[in-house]
């Protein structure tokens, strides 16, 4: 990697200077106070072979958290980075001076939205424990009416270079929103290629609500799974979930839509049913497409023992797959989810405009490709890919190209000089060259990976094993939050990073009693309304959307 050249962007569009990846270790970032929320600066450094961060906050005194277990992999992680995206051409926020202070997206922001939230309510039919967006820990009820999540999902859509293509419907629990169908059908009206709900599946152990939501243009669960057991649910989730997990799964199944599970892991508490998960996985691998494996973040104050006891890094999680699994080796098998950056610089070229570039931090995620055969045998697409020179080849590629639409022979022979990392005598039974192709376009453009495509071997069967560890207070990191691909938009025309609205200065608190009505306010309003609805008459109530 010594030899390979890196293109780096010194500004975004609007001007505002990028600072590249700081590399190595030791190195300096800054931070905050997880008291005050004051920024602060932080060390970041091997000890032991672990990678600890260490501050200081001359009100409130040291802090120290583990962000990376395994020092190794933490520095593999930064290997496989290929520069910095440019942001938005028309960030809503053009005078920022310093992050995450001057927050919406502004002008010091690398990255476009590569996924969208978009929060329906603050209600919710479970009361977890482990939750940090809940109405009555709030007390409040945060429920945007139908015209304002139009403007959000607007916001989205009018982004440049890259528009927002990606949306996830969250809260709360979103399938609860009085209008959530109708916004499932807002959502492929208004363009976005893919949809998916953030969801503890309990509204599709009803059938018919499931083919409803297939109906209405849901393309994806991302459905809330902890384990394989009710033990776990019980202490996650505040009651007993597991056969309801199945059924949504099975409903889901039969629908024709997609799962990926996504597991809130803490150390000692469930980090055991990793390789169960996965095994579940693949046992329904025609319905699942992926796992998202979340280290818990810690969002209030927390002891240094109790951290340090509960803290799971994605190291650790890498480790624990191989362990309880077999399957993926942690220093062969898994790379920054940034990585795939030059795919989709090639893309770009190849097609002649920007594509969705997921250009987020190396350390924010990790991941692997599983390709899984008809005996459901997952193999690791780095045991059959010379990953690695495959990249840096499309990234030299993409650049050749620039930004002039290819003939269709030169486009060929740019997919074709790939063929060389394509090992076929080591890969599942059945893949070839062209249809490895044509399963990394399904994974870009979700036309070629579902539906009639998929039905008819287009794309071979995947199973993505990923974790992101989304930060608190304890291992914040503002370089981080500069490059966040995940985002919110909110009803006041703004955009957040994930790590800003959930964690560090929390600006859904902001958001969400801006745009609230108290607790009792909403149980009255709600209260006429069931009246008026006995009554035959609605003129005289709030709008259901509000009030649900």
């Amino acid at each position: 990697m010594a030899q390979f050249q890196v293109i780096q962007p010194e500004t975004t569009y609007t001007g505002s200077p990028i600072q590249a990846l700081k590399k190595g270790l030791p190195k300096q970032t800054q931070s905050l106070c997880p008291d005050c929320s004051e920024m602060i600066d932080a060390r970041i450094f091997e000890d032991g072979g672990k990678v600890v961060m260490e501050k200081h906050c001359k009100n409130h005194g040291d802090f120290r958290d583990i962000i990376y277990s395994d020092a190794r992999l933490y520095l593999k992680m930064e290997e496989w980075t290929f520069g910095d995206n440019r942001g938005l051409e028309n960030p809503i926020v053009t005078d920022a001076t310093r992050c995450p202070d001057d927050c919406g997206l502004c002008n010091m922001h690398t990255s476009h939205t590569g996924l969208a939230n978009v929060d329906l309510t603050n209600r919710c039919n479970l009361t977890c424990p482990v939750c940090f967006a809940n109405a009555n820990a709030a007390g409040y009820l945060y429920e945007p009416d139908f015209e304002t999540v139009r403007k959000m999902l607007q916001a989205l859509r009018d982004q440049r270079p890259v528009a927002g293509r990606i949306v996830q419907f969250s809260g709360g629990e979103p399938t609860i929103y009085p209008r959530f169908l109708d916004a499932l059908r807002l959502a492929k009206e208004m363009g976005f290629s893919h949809t998916q709900v953030a969801t503890n599946g309990l509204k599709f152990t009803d059938l018919a609500f499931a083919e409803q939501c297939k109906e209405a243009g849901l393309h994806t669960l991302y459905l809330q799974f902890d384990g394989v057991c009710d033990d776990v649910y019980r202490r996650t989730r505040g009651e007993s979930l597991w056969e309801k997990k199945l059924a949504c799964i099975e409903n889901v199944r039969k629908a024709g839509l997609k799962i990926v599970f996504v597991p809130t892991i803490v150390k000692g508490l469930n980090d055991h049913e990793i390789g169960d998960i996965v095994r579940l996985a693949l046992e329904y691998i025609d319905c699942t497409s992926g796992i998202s494996f979340q280290p818990v973040a810690f969002t209030g104050r927390i002891a240094r023992h109790e951290l340090e006891a509960k803290r799971f890094t994605l190291s650790d999680f890498a480790h624990a797959v191989q362990q309880q699994t077999g399957i993926a080796d942690p220093y062969e098998d898994w790379f920054p989810l940034s990585c795939v950056t030059p795919f989709s610089k090639l893309l770009s070229a190849l097609r002649g405009e920007e594509t969705t570039t997921l250009s987020c931090h190396p350390h924010c995620s990790l991941g692997t490709y599983l390709f899984v055969d008809q005996n459901r045998k997952a193999v690791p697409v780095t045991q059959f890919v010379e990953v690695g020179p495959m990249l840096r080849e499309m990234d030299e590629l993409s650049r050749k190209a620039g930004k002039r639409r290819l003939k269709f022979f030169t486009k060929f022979e740019a997919w074709n000089s790939l063929r060389k990392f394509f090992h076929e005598e080591k890969a599942p039974q059945g893949l070839t060259f062209t249809k490895f192709l044509q399963t990394l376009q399904g994974m870009t453009d979700k036309s070629y990976g579902r539906g009639e495509n998929e039905t008819k071997g287009f794309t071979y069967r995947t199973l993505m094993l990923a974790g992101m560890h989304f930060m608190d207070s304890y291992n914040y990191d503002v370089e981080r939050v500069k490059r966040c691909v995940i985002h919110y938009a909110a009803p006041n025309g703004k955009i957040y990073p994930f790590c800003a609205y959930n964690s560090g200065p929390v600006y859904r608190e902001r958001v969400e009693r801006e745009f609230a009505v108290p607790l009792e306010v909403a149980e009255e309003m709600k209260r006429l309304d069931l009246l008026a609805k006995k009554k035959g008459c609605g003129s005289c109530v709030a709008e259901p959307e509000l009030v649900g």
